[in-house]
């Protein structure tokens, strides 16, 4: 960090344009990429091959305007990774004062890309967008004076200090994710503890880089310190490569009965870890199981049920009753005091944070273009978070271990030994069902909406803050297993093995000792929870969804007769209100029979 202090944040000014025969290609850099090469280059070092699809995304046609953030490798040893922001426009051709002899097409699109040594992705592309609207409206592309006035302004102006502050965060709100994704962030949160292979999926880009940067924010330093190495990875050849035209399934078969599937999966299938010959042929099966319905009112998801309901506690956790459940952070004197990690190498706090997660070959690409779809069956990546807009990684679904659908907010979750690690355990719904009610109390007042402290965006990154290090002190306790219980036992067993956890185990913390051990929203299970429970699978699971599409038809034919027949509203309603009490009773007979014998639970 020292190092990057030192020299100058922003490594180069960049515009990519679109040329009707070359395709994507730099069209100018300030200062030059290649040193001792012009401005107007288009010449790259092999490690970064794929600037200009990365600058310049796929699909950008469909959009006027859009926004990138990527990650570059570094182009020596010392360097670590190149972070970009890209800020893309298309105008009509006919409007430009000066037009040039290669430009044929009826509109001209190009992005005006910064090249940082510090993530400062909200800040940077602030001031980006400002600036590539001015380098439009000259209408002279040739103009180029303005792009060498950003170089320097975003010198003098950037510093290693904002780091420390919130405008890291600027432009990721924690606040809509919660309210779009709701208790799945925790999901997500806990994926990405695993070093899964996950992937984002949406468009425009400028919502998936900031959907995916934004779940990344939730996790302490990872923004600021822990994506050093995020892009550092040996090219090989890849199986993928030998393939000329790889076989994808259409959009038609990617529909295939997506709610013709067990709720329950298949415990009987083992995870399939091992690299597969035929990287690009979609496997069969996988196209049932990762649309597999993984949370449900079974009687394996209660597994947390080691005792009977006590309802004297039934108000213990009751979301009802205003008084909350956790406290709030505790202080750390000193945190903003980093040290060299001596096994991760990075910028760590007495905590031990970052987590060495985005080291060793587990990649972060907040965007990631076609041409590099290789990495993703690359050996020498053990893993990634990745963000996509063409249909064709979505597709090749066994290349990923998760598939985010940003738009609809659903995870496909291809193993079901997988799944079952990621079923949230009773003190995780209290964790998520207290997130979610205190960021949506007041979500509809525009004067008020993310001003207050609860709710807002700090407070969601500081209730995450102490949920990983109220885990990691209960992993330094002499009765861990208890207390990682309530983070759920398939999960913890699994965290155990992965590099983070093994490179966070392997140093003392001192700091530690004021943390306290166990989860913050244990306690003995109460009536309450199974309304939570309820509720968050009737809202995401898909049987779910259907009784609750059942209840509606129901209700609405009922009404629709009622009318009919001359019955008044109100008894029809009546009668719909009895109909939907029925369908509940019957939804909430599994989960009363597994809390009836918690000894059953899987």
């Amino acid at each position: 960090m020292e190092s990057q202090c030192k020299e100058e944040p922003v490594l180069h000014i960049v515009v990519v344009g679109f040329h009707h025969k070359k395709g994507c290609q730099v069209e100018f850099s300030y200062p030059p990429i290649i040193p001792g090469a012009g401005h107007d280059s288009n010449t790259l070092p092999e490690e970064w091959k794929y600037l200009p699809f990365l600058a310049l995304p796929d699909g950008a046609h469909n959009h006027q305007e859009d926004t990138v953030y990527f990650h570059l490798p570094p182009l020596d040893g010392q360097q670590k990774c190149v972070y970009g922001v890209s800020c893309y426009r298309q105008m009509e051709a006919k409007a430009l004062k000066v037009r040039e002899a290669d430009i044929t097409r009826e509109t001209v699109q190009k992005s005006v890309c910064v090249l940082s040594q510090l993530p400062l992705f909200g800040l940077i592309q602030a001031k980006l967008q400002l600036i590539t609207h001015a380098y439009f409206e000259e209408k002279d592309f040739s103009q180029i004076s303005i792009l060498k006035e950003l170089y320097d302004h975003m010198n003098r102006s950037l510093s290693c200090t904002a780091l420390e502050g919130s405008q890291i965060y600027l432009g990721l709100s924690a606040r809509d994710l919660i309210l779009h994704f709701k208790h799945k962030v925790l999901i997500l949160f806990k994926l990405i503890l695993l070093e899964k292979k996950i992937l984002f999926y949406v468009t425009p880009v400028k919502r998936l880089v900031e959907t995916l940067m934004t779940v990344l924010s939730l996790f302490p330093g990872i923004i600021e310190h822990g994506l050093a190495d995020s892009s550092h990875y040996q090219p090989r050849r890849s199986i993928s490569e030998d393939f000329s035209s790889p076989e994808i399934i259409s959009a038609d078969e990617e529909s295939l009965s997506m709610y013709d599937v067990s709720d329950q999966p298949d415990q009987s299938k083992p995870c399939n870890t091992t690299l597969d010959t035929h990287y690009l042929q979609p496997h069969a099966g996988s196209l049932l199981d990762s649309e597999c319905e993984w949370e449900t009112l079974e009687p394996h998801v209660m597994d947390e049920m080691e005792g009977k309901v006590d309802v004297a506690h039934s108000n213990m956790f009751d979301t009802d009753s205003g008084l909350p459940i956790t406290v709030q952070p505790q202080s750390a004197t000193g945190q903003g005091m980093l040290t060299s990690g001596l096994i991760s190498g990075l910028q760590e706090d007495q905590y031990g944070l970052p987590l060495a997660i985005f080291t060793k070959g587990y990649l972060c690409m907040p965007y990631m273009a076609l041409q590099q779809h290789h990495l993703l069956s690359d050996i020498s990546v053990r893993g990634f978070v990745a963000g996509a807009t063409n249909i064709l990684f979505r597709q090749q679904r066994h290349l990923s271990d998760a598939i985010v659908d940003v738009d609809e907010a659903r995870i496909q979750i291809h193993d079901p030994e997988l799944r079952k690690m990621l079923y949230l355990s009773t003190a995780d719904l209290r964790f998520a069902d207290y997130l979610v009610k205190h960021v949506t109390e007041n979500k509809e007042d525009v004067f008020l909406d993310g001003t207050g402290w609860e709710g807002g965006d700090e407070w969601i990154r500081a209730q995450f803050g102490l949920y990983i290090h109220s885990l990691l002190s209960s992993a330094l306790q002499q009765d861990h297993e208890r207390l990682l219980a309530d983070y759920g036992t398939a999960f913890t067993s699994a965290w155990k093995i992965t590099h983070n956890y093994r490179v966070w185990i392997s140093n003392k913390h001192l700091a530690m000792a004021s943390i306290t051990p166990g989860h913050p929203f244990q306690g003995q299970y109460s009536v309450a929870d199974v309304k939570i429970r309820l509720s968050h699978s009737m809202q995401n699971s898909e049987r779910g969804k259907k009784i609750g599409n059942a209840v509606m038809s129901t209700s609405r034919s009922v009404v629709q007769t009622g009318k009919a027949v001359g019955q008044s509203v109100g008894g029809a309603l009546t009668v719909a209100k009895s109909a939907m009490s029925s369908w509940f009773s019957m939804l909430a007979q599994p989960t009363a029979a597994v809390s009836a014998s918690p000894q059953s639970a899987d």
